[in-house]
């Protein structure tokens, strides 16, 4: 890939990386309140702020309630709105996340992914986030502190498409990234500046027979949010709908635009494939797992096991078409959650995945591992051991779990 732009290398852990990156995009207004292990990132924005470095607008809230309602008031304003969360945070803001994205603002969220009570962990899992995939929020998630920084650029573009217009949660586990020093590249402001753009609106017709810009403004009055009952709400709701599957072609618009100017790509922003092309068992995931996993395939490989990868990168929308043509010739997939659905059969990814396979009329066999809830770490021999359950899967034809749990003590 051409780099056509000069780039600084720094010393980042994740949050830092956010903030670095949300300073870079001339953001109006940050409303946020600070929760672990996501506090560094608006506790870093806030010294951007205080410093002078950024023309932002920065709303300390009394929770994280109030600072999703902030920041979907300015976003409706016109205002480029960004906010962080984690866990019971996130929670806190379900309500708003649903307005938020029947409003079409959109804001950028980072989610620092942190388990949720109880008992009390603050340590990363997806639960947080996998909690709200209904929500309307387009889902990110990314593998490492660059893409962290990566992802907060792209997301502004992807939110802010007129034919999107929809929220986006760019998710990264708490402290594996969040709180990791790692190296990244970052842009120089202009280049991020004028990648990004400035925000563009939708023009609708208003009650006066004006066409204006989709925003509040005194000079055009207009309702948002409206009182809509039997006759119009379920309009409403399948315009999201058509956000979200415009959404899927913009994400792969976006991170091709990107990577002509910064030599970085993610798969094609939708699944990131690692060593599918011949393979025959392979696993998939989202997060910071995948690099991990990287790793045991090119010891796998070396063995003479045909091995792969699949990071889902886009949870929301879900590349359900993605996701046949990469897994349509593997014989056994393993998909791992790193949160529960109890009461049902597997967790949300796996359901996910093994929904978008199901019309396949050749398809793979599939098992789902639940794992590093509440942080805990799963080791590269633990991980290892999935592939050999596949090799055994794959041989036999036979599965005696659908479900397992990854290092759990039973």
């Amino acid at each position: 890939m051409a780099q056509k732009n000069k780039q600084e290398t720094t010393g980042m852990n994740g949050d830092e990386a956010v903030a670095f990156a949300v300073k870079q995009c001339d953001v109006d207004v940050v409303a946020a309140y600070p929760i672990t292990p996501q506090t560094i990132i608006v506790e870093k924005f806030s010294e951007y702020v205080a410093n002078g470095e950024v023309q932002t607008e920065f709303i300390c809230t009394e929770s994280e309630h109030s600072a999703m309602t902030a920041s979907l008031a300015a976003s409706l304003t016109g205002a480029r709105t960004f906010t962080a969360s984690a866990s019971a945070g996130l929670a806190l803001m379900h309500e708003m996340l649903f307005v938020t994205s029947g409003s079409r603002a959109p804001v950028v969220m980072a989610v620092a992914n942190r388990a949720l009570s109880s008992p009390l962990n603050i340590h990363g899992d997806h639960s947080d986030s996998m909690a709200e995939r209904d929500s309307g929020w387009i889902h990110i998630y990314v593998e490492n502190a660059q893409e962290a920084y990566d992802s907060i650029v792209q997301a502004f573009k992807i939110a802010e498409d007129v034919g999107v217009s929809l929220p986006i949660i760019v998710g990264l586990d708490g402290f594996t990234i969040s709180h990791t020093l790692e190296r990244v590249d970052v842009l120089s402001e202009d280049a991020v500046r004028k990648f990004v753009g400035e925000r563009q609106f939708p023009m609708v017709l208003t009650h006066e027979g004006k066409t204006v810009p989709f925003k509040l403004d005194p000079a055009n009055p207009m309702t948002m949010g409206p009182n809509a009952l039997q006759n119009y709400y379920f309009e409403f709701k399948r315009q999201q709908e058509e956000g979200m599957r415009n959404a899927l072609l913009k994400i792969q618009e976006v991170n091709s635009e990107y990577a002509k100017i910064s030599g970085r790509s993610y798969g094609n922003g939708l699944i990131d494939a690692y060593s599918l092309e011949d393979a025959e068992i392979a696993i998939v995931c989202i997060g910071s797992t995948a690099g991990t996993l990287k790793v045991i395939v090119d010891q796998l490989r070396k063995e003479g096991v045909k091995a792969g990868v699949l990071r889902l990168r886009t949870f929301r929308p879900l590349p359900f078409e993605e996701l046949r043509n990469a897994l349509k010739n593997i014989k056994v997939v393993a998909v791992m959650d790193k949160s529960m659905s109890p009461g049902g059969l597997g967790a949300a990814v796996f359901n996910e995945v093994r929904n978008a396979l199901y019309d396949l009329k050749q398809r793979p066999i599939m098992v789902n591992y639940i794992f590093g809830l509440g942080g805990r770490d799963s080791s590269p021999r633990d991980l290892r051991r999935i592939f050999e359950d596949l090799i055994r899967i794959a041989k036999t034809g036979q599965v005696d779990k659908q479900v397992h749990y990854l290092g759990l003590r039973e």
